[in-house]
């Protein structure tokens, strides 16, 4: 082999290990970039927090908590209750679903939080309705609401008078961070 041939193939041989290293360098930010999307994704605790005044006083509270892991389309639901059978129709009943039931998305921009919750409560007007399959008398709370929260800062969601009583519901949430 003549000396031009070997300087061409050192030369060559030198071009590619560089080039290997340079592939290879590529490639490394992107294997991390997979590594990055296993981390695990951020939790918070929802505690809600039902308080029921009359003339001005506190009465009842009542709570409830569930786990959310924002994102879009996430959400979550509690439901406590009882499934109550009314007829209908002579002799077809249809269940209808008395107690409680909230719903909440969570989706975390930067440093704000934006909740949406749906609360629906309902209850008895006359408790000893509650065994009888005829029409029962019902009571009902709706919230529906979007907010903006803090972590470890209770907000008010919504705040309904019930119209035959001198009565107040207050739905309030806190959020919390899972670690």
């Amino acid at each position: 082999m003549s000396k031009k041939s070997l300087v061409w193939l050192a030369v060559l041989g030198i071009a590619f290990c560089f080039s290997a290293q340079a592939f290879q360098a590529q490639e490394t930010p992107k294997a991390r970039a997979n590594d990055d999307t296993e981390k695990p994704l951020p939790a918070f605790r929802l505690d809600f927090a039902l308080f029921e005044a009359e003339d001005g006083k506190r009465i009842n509270t009542r709570h409830y908590s569930m786990n959310v892991v924002p994102g879009f389309g996430s959400s979550n639901e509690i439901k406590i209750g009882t499934r109550v059978p009314v007829e209908t129709q002579k002799g077809e009943m249809q269940y209808i679903d008395v107690g409680t039931n909230i719903w909440a998305r969570m989706v975390e921009k930067g440093d704000s939080i934006q909740l949406e919750v749906r609360a629906d409560l309902s209850n008895f007007a006359n408790p000893e309705q509650e065994n009888r399959t005829t029409m029962p008398l019902l009571r009902q709370l709706h919230i529906a609401a979007s907010t903006v929260a803090a972590i470890g800062k209770p907000v008010v969601v919504g705040v309904v008078d019930d119209p035959n009583s001198k009565r107040q519901f207050q739905l309030e949430v806190t959020v919390s961070k899972l670690k």
